[in-house]
């Protein structure tokens, strides 16, 4: 049985955090945090929104714990509040789509970067039947993933039988049979994985799939897993099936984030608690205030905070377990209620100078500048840039807060990572794709960008048919692969995307994700951002599948060259238009071009490691 639930704090240190203990507060939320994120996660999909759904919960143990009638029940309560915060987000997000009809396509696209079935698979090391398991739960109707993250945790020995029909405000009969009946859609789904996975496959099953996308789902579960049961050859790959409940007894809990489990206490002591911040986008319609000095006497407690923190402020939690929280959340900033009309569509603010930079060094009292050395964390997993070698790249990468970035190669040359930054690698043409490139790719994994622009002579500049031809020996990489980017007309029929991706389908090939390229000709904030918002909504209309942003900046292409906006229009564009993404929940990354700014172009990020251009400041503000 794993002890990682089981770590979970006493009834005698939930006491001294209810009477006041700043440091028993600490440690109690710290240990929540493990079995708040796996529940989360798993329910949520590995939704965009899983970081804030995480941050909400740990805010309410601490508002709600003074009022917690049975310390013994404390687990309990816990898992209790953590699935009505899932609750609260599946039905916000519901009203949300029917108020925004005409996005929805959005409903719940999970990041390919935050997939919990892959990330399972990934941290745990799952092999066979193990991992057919974890791929399995894709294919559950939305209904189940709650109860899905639960079972789970209860199979893995984290909690009870009891704990999980108290969460759900069912009886253990009534858990009982729910279990039973979403067990029975994981056992069809993992013969379906296994038939999908059968090489030589079924020819039957090929013509079955012809139609399908790709993305796992309820209605193609059924489909498929009625071809299973009545096919021979694909009936036979499940009779060796273990039962479930064998193979995950004893798995323990899926690890937190990297980098996270260095800021709980007990493991590495954190300098100071996280810092009061305000809203950092100009373009919402809030101020942005400095950040308020640090309280010499320790500051208000924990508790206090998060009962009475002001509307659109993070709670400073507890020393130590501030920093926990706001490494998983990557320093999400919770807003005020949500406006009557998109962010995005707020007017540019009247001085892109405004922008504010998360404060997170030694003076507290300080505004931020962007010459003062930034801790190099990251303000969001999504957010990335195009970085190309230059006098203090490495600094300026992680002044820019940015959560990955890439470098048109396997390799970053001369460029360090930053601590909670991630590199992903591209194979750029079809000369790339040697035994030598590739094996980095697969090392550099586990996502894969591949063929730049390959509808222009001066890029990768290669037919359909010859991506197609190479692409079996991308996927031999076994990492998630993005489409070859297009300079443009992403969602034209019969442009290159649109035949490589028929020819893709045709060949049996597989593409995770659709990466993009787009620049604005149009200047002015508002029209470009909802020009790029429509070019995006129509690629996923056509394809369905998740997108990567991984070139945008407005740039004016002619016969005479590039042309650049001002640096003001500049970052008013990148601050509302990163707003506006933020609400596509299928794009699951962008990248701006790029981190270094040249007297030629007013794009980029940084003149030097230290020294952010206008643009730059809204980059490091943006999420």
């Amino acid at each position: 049985m794993s002890s990682a639930g089981r770590a979970l704090p006493d009834t005698g240190l939930v006491v001294a955090a209810r009477q006041g203990d700043q440091r028993a507060l600490d440690d109690v939320v710290a240990a929540s945090l493990p079995l708040v994120y796996n529940i989360v996660g798993r329910a949520l999909r590995g939704h965009a929104d899983v970081d804030d759904v995480v941050q909400e919960t740990l805010v309410r143990v601490i508002r709600y714990l003074p009022a917690l009638n049975d310390p013994a029940a404390y687990r309990s309560w816990l898992v209790a509040i953590t699935i009505r915060q899932v609750r609260d987000w599946e039905t916000r997000r519901r009203v949300a789509l029917n108020r925004d009809a005409g996005l929805d396509a959005i409903n719940n696209v999970p990041d390919p970067a935050a997939d919990f079935a892959g990330m399972t698979i990934l941290r745990l090391g799952l092999t066979d039947q193990r991992r057919e398991v974890a791929e399995a739960t894709r294919w559950l109707d939305q209904d189940d993933q709650e109860l899905l993250s639960l079972w789970w945790l209860e199979e893995t020995g984290e909690i009870t039988r009891n704990e999980v029909a108290d969460a759900l405000g069912l009886s253990p009969g009534h858990v009982a049979v729910r279990v039973h009946r979403m067990k029975e859609q994981i056992q069809s789904a993992r013969g379906v994985v296994r038939a999908l996975r059968a090489r030589p496959g079924c020819p039957d099953l090929r013509g079955v799939i012809a139609e399908w996308d790709g993305v796992p789902s309820p209605l193609w579960r059924k489909r498929l897993a009625r071809h299973v049961r009545d096919c021979a050859f694909c009936g036979r790959l499940g009779t060796t099936l273990v039962p479930i409940d064998r193979l995950l007894a004893g798995l323990p809990l899926l690890p937190l984030p990297a980098g996270l489990d260095a800021h709980l206490p007990g493991t590495a002591a954190p300098t100071a608690a996280a810092q009061v911040v305000g809203p950092s986008s100009p373009t919402v319609g809030h101020g942005a205030g400095p950040t308020p000095p640090a309280d010499p006497g320790g500051g208000p407690s924990a508790v206090d905070l998060a009962v009475n923190r002001p509307r659109g402020l993070v709670p400073t939690l507890a020393a130590g377990v501030a920093a926990a929280v706001l490494a998983i959340t990557m320093a999400v900033v919770v807003q005020p209620d949500e406006p009557s009309a998109p962010s995005w569509a707020a007017p540019p603010p009247a001085s892109p100078t405004a922008v504010a930079v998360p404060s997170v060094a030694p003076s507290p009292s300080a505004r931020p500048s962007s010459k003062a050395p930034l801790a190099p964390v990251a303000s969001s997993p999504r957010k990335g840039v195009g970085v190309w070698n230059f006098a203090g790249a490495s600094q300026a990468l992680a002044n820019s807060r940015a959560g990955w970035y890439y470098t048109w190669g396997t390799e970053h040359p001369g460029i360090t990572t930053p601590r909670g930054t991630t590199f992903v690698p591209m194979i750029r043409s079809a000369a790339n794709v040697t035994a030598g490139e590739l094996a980095r790719a697969e090392a550099a994994g586990p996502y894969l960008l591949t063929f730049n622009e390959p509808d222009m002579p001066e890029q990768a500049n290669m037919t359909v048919e010859q991506a197609l031809d190479l692409w079996p020996r991308l996927m031999a990489t076994g990492s998630k692969l993005g489409s070859p980017a297009v300079a443009w007309g992403a969602p034209d029929p019969q442009g290159w995307l649109d035949r490589f991706m028929t020819g893709a389908q045709a060949r049996g090939h597989r593409v995770d994700f659709i990466t993009l390229h787009w620049f604005g000709a149009d200047f002015t904030t508002g029209p470009a951002v909802d020009q790029l918002r429509r070019y995006l909504q129509a690629v996923y209309e056509r394809y369905r599948k998740p997108i990567w942003l991984t070139e945008f900046a407005l740039i004016r292409f002619d016969a005479a060259g590039a042309h650049f906006p001002s640096q003001q229009q500049q970052a008013a564009f990148l601050t509302a238009s990163t707003a506006m993404l933020g609400q596509l929940s299928y794009v699951q990354r962008y990248a701006w071009f790029g981190l270094p700014a040249t007297d030629k172009d007013r794009s980029g990020l940084f003149s030097d490691g230290t020294e952010a251009t206008l643009v730059g400041r809204a980059f490091q503000a943006a999420r």
